[in-house]
Parts: C-alpha cells; structure tokens; sequence
C-alpha cells in the first residue's frame, strides 16, 4: 500500500470519527449510542495502526535536548 493509499485511509478514518461523534451529539436510543460508541472505538484502533505503519517515528517533545543543538544557544 502506498503513503497516498494509507493517508486517504486516514482521511476515511477520520472522517467516520468525526460523522460518529456528531451523531452522539444526537437524541439516540440505548442500542444505537451502543452501536456508536463500538464504531468509533474501532475507528480509532484502524487509526492507531495505520498510523503506526504510515508514520514509524515519535518526536519525545518533553524530554531534555541534547547533541548538537542544545550548544547552539
């Protein structure tokens, strides 16, 4: 699967997320807020998975600098 393939996948993920959080905003019965609820629990796993293989590195923005560029300033 290719960067763009995976990144409308994301794309499609989201907007599920999105489309099922506005639905719970809603007047909904017991069974379909349950349904909701497991849909978005599931977009959110493809989501963490596909992320994980489309963008393989992390950024630690809260540990301390170090190497070359905390001697520049």
């Amino acid at each position: 699967m290719t960067t763009d393939e995976k990144l409308a996948r994301l794309r499609a993920h989201r907007n599920n997320v999105h489309r099922y959080r506005r639905l719970l905003s809603t007047r909904l019965s017991d069974l379909e807020r349950e349904f909701l609820m497991k849909r978005l629990s599931e977009e959110q796993i493809a989501i963490d998975a596909l992320s994980t293989t489309t963008f393989p590195f992390s950024l630690n923005l809260d540990g301390p600098i170090t190497g070359a560029a905390s001697k520049v300033a």
